[in-house]
């Protein structure tokens, strides 16, 4: 997982796009002082490299119905294989993210439930058949979210 070497106009077009996916490319080629080609094989570039994971929109879990954002630890038990339990998780659709991780987990989650009664349901009834001991923690609020910050250009 090496990472990739920026050069300032990368960094003017991340900063960019990452503030706003749905920037046009000419506002963005007018920013840097280019042409709207130049962009766009920029961000070609840049998806093909593995910079930029594609855009998408964001949904507001709330306003659709899912009231209880969890996050779960998992302890993988001795019959377990990571493998299958990781593949077990990403059948699960209520499952957004997944991480292995060090410390007191062996992977970590992040899920989304209707309610707390529904969460409770899916982790019975779907997370520990896939030979896992779990550990909740139900969010109250998302205060925010943001991007990482573009890495500065290290002069040479």
């Amino acid at each position: 997982m090496g990472h990739h070497q920026l050069d300032a106009l990368d960094q003017k077009i991340l900063s960019m796009v990452s503030a706003n996916a749905r920037v046009p490319f000419l506002e963005v080629a007018r920013a840097c002082d280019v042409s709207g080609a130049a962009i766009h094989q920029r961000i070609q570039k840049l998806t093909s490299l593995g910079v930029l994971k594609g855009s998408e929109f964001n949904l507001d879990p709330q306003k659709i119905g899912w009231e209880t954002c969890a996050y779960v630890g998992l302890f993988l038990k001795g019959t377990s294989s990571s493998e299958e339990v990781i593949e077990g998780l990403k059948q699960i659709p209520e499952v957004v993210e997944c991480h292995y991780t060090t410390g007191e987990y062996d992977v970590f989650i992040k899920m989304y439930a209707k309610n707390n009664l529904a969460l409770s349901k899916i982790i019975q009834e779907k997370i520990h058949p896939l030979g896992v001991r779990t550990t909740s923690i139900i969010s109250y609020e998302e205060i925010f979210r943001h991007q990482i910050p573009i890495p500065e250009i290290e002069e040479e």
